[in-house]
């Protein structure tokens, strides 16, 4: 007897709809899996068998043949345990109803309990994209998959339920109705505040003025001097995520398994890679293509410390995607998108040392390896940065005295009413921050006369800034109008901007 179900996989960070067929007949025994399916899923076969075993079905005798449809579609993942064995059940008769409204997923464990999978919100989408009623899942990623609104979720804790919801039983495993009612538990709270940070007023507003607009920013300066410590406390002054945002972040962080058990991300990310992470590590890759450590700040902050320390070839790999705002991962046989609109926040030593120029501890560095260390940033990598800010070392009677300083709730609320004033203005566009604006917005939001015109044609010539550079200082002085809650941009914003690059000619 063939019994079909409904399951799903993950390509990518999306979830692809699969028929899951199981035949049980009689003949030698065997347990057949075909259908393109890698180690986790050929494995699967064994959990599979024992904990029905476990749990009063015999299928010892039996001869098993698993089919995962469509045939040339590349499946992974452990996923397919449990709509494997709930077909077997079916497929043998001993269940009394077989209902094939909805999608099943999850792994099993020796015993028949579930356990959690990666990428559920995808697959969630995938069952309600295909017209499926519901989604049977394991308990743990229940509050997950309820996040897709106007499909029931079943959360089950063990094969033995998960049978009763296939029956049509099942109100024990029922846990939520509708996406919108589910619990949003978002990321960790940041305990770091601005108001540890003494002095810096140049870097604190660089900082702020970055986070207003969703600009890259880069943080220059001798060891010690408070860069890693600002660029921490970054994002305690972003916005929390609107929906559409929070569920792009919370589909990416489930599709690369790092969830941990939250439901809904409604906190920014926050990703800092050690500096030896690889291309794929920072862009995504692998040969089953997950998000990499930019995707999955989206929406959030991508920290770079020690950014020269990186690998050539790692650096070079992000200019694309931070200008583009994705990134195509192409295979032998698929191309997979993700997304990468994130706020980079860099931090360097100006030498090898990281005492040049400093008067704390002289230099002892030539100019010749000094430039070769800053030479590890190519120019359009840099051109990538909106805003750059030399760290100074903070004067130690000034740290002893422990003056405290504007806390991140103050800034934050400054932070927040640029932000809506820039919502207001791109609303229709596609658009979320100034960072983002294009030429044709740069035209119809930001008007020059003919006099700040000549003077910003001088500066360019004389610092040699290239097109993409002043493009990105037309849109801070934007943010700087917004943070004034000014309509207008001014000659004062476009030149206090034009300021911001001057660390840029260290290099």
């Amino acid at each position: 007897m063939l019994c079909s179900l409904k399951s799903a996989t993950l390509v990518g960070i999306e979830g692809v709809i699969v028929d899951t067929e199981v035949d049980v007949s009689t003949g030698l025994p065997a347990f057949n899996l075909v259908g393109l399916g890698n180690n986790a899923v050929r494995e699967g076969g064994v959990r599979v068998r024992s904990a029905l075993g476990n749990n009063g079905f015999d299928f010892k005798s039996a001869r098993t043949t698993v089919n995962l449809a469509p045939a040339n579609l590349r499946k992974e993942g452990s996923g397919f345990d449990l709509p494997i064995a709930l077909a077997a059940v079916a497929s043998k008769g001993m269940a009394k109803a077989v209902r094939v409204d909805l999608l099943y997923v999850g792994e099993l464990a020796l015993d028949g309990n579930t356990r959690a999978i990666r990428g559920t919100l995808a697959l969630a989408e995938a069952a309600k994209r295909a017209g499926l009623s519901g989604i049977v899942v394991p308990r743990s990623n229940a509050a997950e998959a309820a996040l897709v609104e106007d499909i029931e979720v079943f959360g089950v804790e063990s094969l033995v339920a998960a049978i009763e919801v296939l029956e049509g039983k099942g109100g024990s495993g029922r846990v939520y109705r509708l996406g919108g009612s589910s619990k949003s538990n978002g990321l960790p709270k940041f305990s770091r505040d601005f108001s540890e940070v003494i002095g810096q007023p140049a870097a604190r507003r660089g900082a702020e003025v970055a986070a207003a607009g969703g600009h890259n920013l880069m943080m220059i300066g001798s060891p010690g001097s408070g860069k890693t410590m600002i660029a921490q406390r970054i994002p305690s002054i972003l916005p929390a995520l609107s929906r559409t945002e929070a569920i792009e972040s919370t589909k990416v962080h489930s599709a690369a398994g790092t969830l941990n058990g939250y439901g809904l991300l409604t906190s920014p990310p926050f990703r800092a890679p050690h500096h030896t992470c690889s291309p794929a590590g920072l862009i995504g890759g692998g040969s089953s293509p997950r998000p990499g450590e930019l995707s999955l700040a989206h929406n959030g902050v991508l920290f770079l410390d020690e950014l020269p320390e990186f690998q050539k070839p790692a650096l070079e790999s992000l200019r694309q995607p931070l200008e583009d705002g994705h990134i195509i991962v192409v295979r032998a046989k698929e191309a997979l998108s993700f997304p990468t609109r994130s706020m980079v926040v860099a931090a360097m030593n100006p030498c090898p040392c990281g005492y040049r120029g400093s008067e704390i501890r002289t230099c002892i560095c030539g100019d010749m390896h000094a430039r070769r260390y800053r030479g590890r940033i190519s120019g359009p990598m840099l051109d990538r940065f909106d805003i750059f800010v030399q760290v100074e070392p903070v004067d130690t009677e000034r740290l002893l005295d422990g003056d405290v300083a504007e806390s991140s709730a103050e800034i934050k609320a400054r932070v927040v009413r640029a932000r809506e004033s820039q919502r207001k203005r791109f609303e229709g566009t596609g658009i979320s921050c100034n960072a983002q604006m294009e030429g044709r917005q740069m035209k119809k939001f930001i008007r020059l006369r003919a006099a700040t015109k000549k003077l910003i044609k001088e500066f360019s010539d004389r610092h040699q800034l290239s097109s993409r550079a002043l493009h990105r200082s037309f849109q801070v002085a934007r943010t700087i109008a917004d943070l004034a809650q000014e309509e207008e941009v001014r000659e004062d914003d476009i030149f206090l901007a034009l300021s911001m690059q001057q660390a840029r000619w260290a290099f």
